[in-house]
């Protein structure tokens, strides 16, 4: 007779999403405010503040993949995952705060600043972040669990990114702009950070460890392992492309709030139209997953952002409410590009198991965490090269005059680049396959 593996009980499957609201507010705000509180607070030159946002998080590249290979060798009573998680939920937050708590000038030293202490956090967030991905596989063998768990993640991923997106902004203005209003934000988003990945650190204390990775050991071997698996390859160079134009769009809403609309204080509005579908049209991408597939589901997303996105190019001309619709049609392919990556890559680790016999969820989940990081501070710091190139003005104070061509890179910064890159990842995408599994020879039935 077959054992039924334990279920996880719903108090596991809420403790485990709530890790997502402390992921969703650092994958979101600095990409959000971090590139206009540099060239419009400090006064930091645009050039020099996209290479400010992209460097640190560059690091993890290299760092996140060794997260994965030494957290699948740890042991304990706590589990492989849990104590890197908690080491990263313990130093995120102060470190957050200390980003946009440095020197106002010179602009040198207050990038400088910025750089080190950015770093500093990004390090922190993949101490936390890898080990979490990895956990669903680890902690229930049964497919219809993950997929639940995943689907708890997703609804608290969007309650993140809601409440540090909209939230985020409202807080500068609420404290009045400039640094001090910068640093009170940095607190609030501190706390939803420690509450989220603390939370899930707790949550998942009575979670099993059901199965246990092997690690590659050698960084380069575990780039290889990874690399080698097509739908891996796949799945994570069209989701790469689509970071890098979610990027660029990201870090323009505070740029094309005030230059295209005239109204610095839209930005949390076209922030919670960005993000706030999420909450409503997540049911409806599940369903078309179930009925659809996985792969169409984000096909046909990438298309609704794509065209969306494009048609912000000139939507400012009908006034503010026709771009906040095509901001909220955006929000709605947004959604389903968050949603099906992510339940593609529980599937894609159980495939490389069938196929090798071997559990390596720290291997994929390390690779695709430092690739989603990288992708998403590429795209602040080519939106930084292009205000550079553009003669965009920087200035302590946000209020310097720019040229027409200026403009008219924060237009398509926000607009036509990001649609752009999504378009570039459909065909990529469109070749993803998932084969059946190979039975192994324990498998045949006597």
């Amino acid at each position: 007779m077959t054992a039924v593996p334990p279920r996880l009980d719903r108090g596991t499957h809420v403790g485990y999403a709530v890790g997502s609201i402390g992921t969703a507010a650092f994958g979101t705000v600095p990409g959000l405010l971090l590139l206009y509180y540099l060239t419009d607070v400090l006064g930091v030159a645009a050039g020099l503040a996209g290479l400010v946002v992209f460097a640190p998080k560059a690091w993890d590249v290299l760092l996140n993949p060794w997260i994965g290979s030494r957290s699948d060798r740890t042991t304990g009573r706590w589990g492989p995952r849990r104590p890197w998680m908690l080491a990263g939920g313990l130093a995120l937050p102060p470190l957050f705060v200390l980003v946009f708590a440095g020197p106002g000038d010179p602009p040198a030293l207050a990038a400088t600043w910025v750089a080190v202490t950015f770093l500093l956090a990004a390090t922190a967030y993949g101490c936390f972040q890898v080990p979490y991905v990895a956990q669903p596989a680890e902690i229930t063998d049964d497919p219809g669990e993950r997929a639940t768990l995943m689907s708890w993640r997703v609804a608290a991923l969007a309650l993140g990114i809601l409440l540090a997106g909209a939230g985020a902004p409202a807080v500068v203005d609420a404290a009045g702009g400039g640094r001090g209003g910068y640093l009170a934000m940095a607190v609030f988003v501190a706390v939803l950070l420690a509450a989220g990945m603390l939370g899930a650190v707790a949550g998942t204390r009575r979670a099993p460890t059901l199965t246990r990775v092997t690690s590659e050991g050698r960084l380069g071997a575990t780039l290889v392992v990874a690399w080698r698996s097509r739908p891996f390859r796949v799945l994570l160079t069209g989701f790469v492309v689509q970071a890098l134009g979610i990027g660029v769009m990201l870090a323009g809403v505070p740029y094309y709030s005030e230059h295209v609309l005239g109204d610095p204080a839209t930005g949390s509005l076209l922030f919670a139209a960005l993000v706030g579908p999420a909450i409503v049209v997540m049911p409806v991408w599940l369903r078309v997953s179930r009925r659809l597939g996985k792969r169409t589901g984000l096909l046909v997303s990438s298309a609704l952002f794509t065209g969306g996105a494009a048609a912000l190019a000139v939507g400012d001309a009908a006034g503010t409410g026709l771009v906040v619709a095509l901001v909220v049609l955006v929000g709605v392919g947004y959604a389903g590009m968050q949603m099906f990556p992510l339940a593609m890559l529980p599937d894609v680790v159980a495939a490389d198991e069938a196929a090798s016999g071997r559990r390596r969820a720290g291997v994929f989940t390390g690779v695709w965490t430092a690739a989603e990081t990288l992708g998403l501070a590429v795209g602040p710091g080519l939106l930084g090269l292009l205000l550079a190139a553009a003669g965009y003005v920087s200035s302590a104070g946000g209020d310097a005059a720019q040229s027409d061509g200026a403009v008219l890179a924060v237009r398509l910064g926000f607009s036509v680049v990001p649609a752009l890159f999504v378009l570039a990842s459909l065909p990529v995408l469109a070749r993803y396959r998932l084969d059946p599994a190979p039975t192994r020879p324990e498998e045949v039935p006597a």
